[in-house]
Formats: structure tokens, C-alpha cells, sequence
């Protein structure tokens, strides 16, 4: 897939398989395709899990959605899944939106938003779509900085592993509100119930110590300073 080959086009509706459907807590669950948007699009820390050599391993990388793959990278995992292809992973995605205080323990939970992605990722080794790829995850990551920052050059493409991974089988749960006793025998036991929200920004930019004087930072990331993070 090149910058100019058209990204195919997904069911509104997410497939059900025996990985994805919601056994626990089916409330929480989703099968809206807009829902794993928001929860990919939030975001731009996942967690790779695979088995290597018999054991599991979960690996931590950054990764860059285009709304039908998942673009990521890093040491680790190259190694881990260049190594053993054909293997089939979990990707995950969390955001904690607050800690959800009920009026007894067991009642206790957490607003959040996840997604879990299944699949055998592809290495990607196209040099357009290699190219494509990494303005995806680039762009996710930091909008403006592709057009802004020195591109790869050939041996710089040629020494990233960058794996592909399809949206087609994936699982999206949302918790959202207080907790679930206000109805319940604790109701009048006098304990404060409700929600800790959990906020997250981005803070002031901080300058390379080598850089020369003068240079200011770009609007794109200027503009995005202090912001809050969806």
C-alpha cells in the first residue's frame, strides 16, 4: 500500500470471533467501529503481546492507525516477530479516565477505554508502503512533524523492521459513570461514593540544550503545548 493506494474500507460493525466476543461484562462492550477509532486515535502507547521461544512477551512500542492497519515498530518487537512469522499477537490499548470509588471495596472499578487488536502482523517491506507507513505512525504520533523533520533516508528505511497489523479482528470496552451500589444495601452507609477523574496534558515544550540559539519550536508543536489529551 503506497500514500496513493486507497485504504480499504471496513464494516461499520466489528467482527465477532471467539477472541473478540464479550464474555465479562458485555455492557462495557462495543461492536461500533467509530469506538476503536476513538480509542487508537487517543492514543499512541501499545502493548505487543507474543510468544517467543515458548514464553509470553509484552512489549511496549509507539504505533500509527490509518483507520484500517496499525502501523508499529521498535527493537524488541522486530526481533521477537521478523524472527517467528506466521505468529499471531494481541495488540492492546488502554486509556484511564478515573478510579471509580464505591461505597464498598468490592464495589471499587475504573472508567476506561481499551482496545485489543488479533491478528499475524506483516513485515513491511515495500519501500513506498515502508515509506507510507512511517508517515502514518509519525503523523499519529505527532501531527505536523513529518513535513517538519528530516525524512528517512534509504539506509535509514532499509534499517527499520516496520510491521503492519489488520483492524479486522478487534474488541473495544468502555467503562463510563459512578459506581454501580448507589442502589444497593450500602446505599445509606454514610461512605462517599463517586469518581476520581484522571486527566491527562501535555506540558510546556523543552528545548534541546544543543540547540543552536534562535531556533523557535514549530507552530504544530507549539500549538499543542499544555493541551489536553483526548
Amino acid at each position: 500500500m503506497t500514500e496513493e493506494t486507497p485504504k480499504p474500507v471496513l464494516p461499520e460493525v466489528l467482527l465477532q470471533t471467539e477472541r473478540t466476543r464479550h464474555r465479562r461484562l458485555r455492557e462495557q462492550g462495543s461492536l461500533d467501529r467509530a469506538d476503536l477509532d476513538a480509542v487508537l486515535k487517543a492514543g499512541f502507547l501499545c502493548h505487543l503481546g507474543v510468544v517467543v521461544d515458548g514464553a509470553p512477551m509484552v512489549v511496549p512500542t509507539v504505533y500509527g492507525t490509518d483507520g484500517s492497519t496499525v502501523y508499529f515498530h521498535g527493537s524488541v518487537a522486530s526481533r521477537s516477530l521478523v524472527a517467528s512469522p506466521g505468529a499471531t499477537v494481541c495488540l492492546t490499548v488502554t486509556h484511564v479516565d478515573g478510579l471509580v470509588l464505591a461505597r464498598s471495596v468490592f464495589e471499587h472499578g475504573v472508567n476506561y477505554r481499551s482496545a485489543m487488536v488479533y491478528g499475524v502482523p506483516r513485515a513491511v517491506t515495500d519501500p513506498e508502503e515502508k515509506l507510507a507507513g512511517l508517515r502514518c505512525l509519525t503523523e499519529h504520533v505527532t501531527p505536523g512533524q513529518w513535513d517538519y523533520a528530516r525524512r528517512p533516508s534509504r539506509k535509514e528505511l532499509a534499517a527499520t523492521a516496520l510491521l503492519a497489523l489488520s483492524l479486522d479482528e478487534a474488541s473495544v470496552k468502555v467503562r463510563t459513570g459512578p459506581p454501580d451500589d448507589g442502589d444497593g444495601p450500602d446505599a445509606d452507609s454514610g461512605v462517599w461514593a463517586g469518581v476520581l477523574p484522571l486527566t491527562r496534558h501535555w506540558g510546556a515544550l523543552e528545548a534541546d540544550p544543543a540547540l543552536p540559539e534562535g531556533v523557535a519550536a514549530p507552530d504544530h508543536l507549539a500549538e499543542r503545548a499544555h493541551q489536553p489529551l483526548p
